[in-house]
């Protein structure tokens, strides 16, 4: 529980400081402030409608991605899983390229993500028909990266066949991910999946627990493995739909936070799921951060900041494990 204390006094400390950090200098007592008290006129419109959005929208994303994250390296028994690995993120990133293609998203404030979580759903529904009931991990494994790989092709065909580019323009810049210009709209629309995926993968804890030591005895500690893999997929899938349908793709989080925490943890899977949770949130709320005060004026988006930072850990990952082998 220490762990997880400390996690959670970091993670507050940021979200403080994430509600006092913009394009504009106010003493940060005054933005606090501003937020209970409609005196401050404009200030407490933009800490209201866009600051503290943007500050939830960060834990939420965060603690999702990286939940699902340590879910999918529990379940697979592999530290270089992550939650995209499904083809979730995919088909949500294709669903709101379409959006955007179609004008969607232009002729409401809610096509955009809405076109991303019906992306999502399909995206798990062909995943799940591929493995089939009785498919072990590595069809699934197979059955995502097919789903990712047809995903990823149809994003290319849509941005190749676009003829409009300023929607090929708005296509690439969604796909970076970021946290700019939402809106306590975003926060409710993601909210549900998020809590609904968080708490389903939740109850597969002792599943996970038993699974390391292997499949066959997992199945006679009395663990229903397709019970499992339904429960995890069907989390995962909320929650990487709901967080890419608000804030698009945001890579890295999921695979790089449980693989820090886990030696902190005992390598338990049950326990690294909170911390990985609470560890996600911090590692974007310090991205997010980053984003506006590394070249504010240029619009860094928050997803290149998440592979500029994960990616060289991905490697070191890779060696290690490459050096560890007999």
């Amino acid at each position: 529980m220490r762990l997880e204390l400390a996690l959670f006094i970091v993670m507050s400390g940021l979200f403080v400081l994430s509600l006092t950090i913009g394009p504009v200098a106010v003493p940060a007592m005054d933005s606090l402030r501003a937020l209970f008290d409609t005196s401050y006129g404009a200030l407490t419109l933009v800490m209201q409608e866009i600051r503290l959005p943007r500050a939830i929208l960060a834990i939420l994303v965060g603690a999702g991605l990286g939940l699902a994250g340590a879910a999918m390296q529990g379940y697979l028994r592999n530290p270089l899983a992550e939650p995209g690995l499904i083809g979730v993120s995919g088909s949500a990133a294709l669903g709101a390229v379409l959006a955007i293609q179609t004008g969607m998203f232009a002729a409401s404030s809610l096509g955009l993500p809405l076109s991303a979580l019906a992306g999502a759903l399909v995206g798990v529904f062909l995943v799940m028909t591929l493995a089939g009931p009785r498919g072990g991990s590595l069809t699934l494994i197979l059955a995502g990266i097919a789903i990712s790989a047809l995903a990823g092709a149809l994003t290319s065909l849509v941005l190749n066949l676009s003829p409009n580019p300023f929607a090929a323009n708005e296509i690439v810049f969604w796909m970076m991910g970021s946290l700019a210009d939402r809106s306590m709209t975003h926060v409710w629309l993601a909210l549900p999946f998020v809590l609904i995926g968080a708490c389903v993968i939740a109850i597969t804890g002792r599943g996970l627990d038993a699974l390391t030591l292997g499949e066959d005895a997992a199945q006679t500690m009395g663990i229903n493995l397709f019970r499992l893999r339904l429960l995890l997929v069907f989390g995962t899938a909320a929650i990487v739909g709901g967080t890419t349908a608000v804030a698009g793709a945001i890579g890295f989080v999921g695979l790089v936070v449980p693989h820090i925490l886990r030696p902190l943890v005992g390598a338990r899977p049950s326990r690294l799921l909170w911390a990985s949770a609470i560890g996600g949130a911090i590692m974007v709320q310090v991205a997010d951060i980053a984003v506006r005060l590394i070249l504010p004026e240029r619009d860094l988006k928050l997803g290149v900041v998440t592979a500029l930072v994960g990616a060289p850990l991905f490697l070191h990952l890779i060696y290690k494990t490459r050096k560890d082998l007999p």
